[in-house]
């Protein structure tokens, strides 16, 4: 699924997967990766099918429950008002944390290069309505 979203491949740890289920299987994924200082919200695809039904939703408030400390993500600049529900506010290289500034930047070059799309990093500021 995280291919198929064409997500970063990168550092996929299945055991720090949250994963969501129907009757019809998987239906949506996500993860928290650890970095020094800080956690990314990251690899969250819901199943085409499925989207828009709250699947994304319920795996971002359980994915935040389980994290503790700074926790950013990478998006597509056209997600921002959906993070931003969660608390999330985008942020620069300079605000990033040291340990992600590298990432980020290298990130967004790669993702505008072979994608063909800007990336934006957020971090959780607030509890935000969900």
């Amino acid at each position: 699924m995280v291919r198929g979203a064409r997500l970063n491949p990168m550092d996929l740890q299945w055991s720090r997967f949250l994963v969501a289920e129907d009757e019809t299987g998987i239906v949506g994924v996500g993860q928290i990766r650890p970095y020094p200082g800080a956690s990314e919200l990251a690899s969250l695809v819901v199943r085409e099918d499925r989207r828009g039904t709250g699947v994304g939703r319920q795996l971002v408030r359980a994915l935040l429950a389980q994290s503790q400390g700074m926790i950013v993500l990478f998006c597509r600049p056209q997600l921002e008002s959906y993070y931003a529900r969660f608390g999330f506010c985008a942020i620069g290289v300079k605000e990033a944390p040291p340990s992600l500034r590298t990432r980020y930047a290298i990130g967004r070059f790669i993702t505008r290069l072979i994608v063909g799309r800007p990336m934006l990093m957020m971090k959780k500021t607030s509890q935000g309505k969900f």
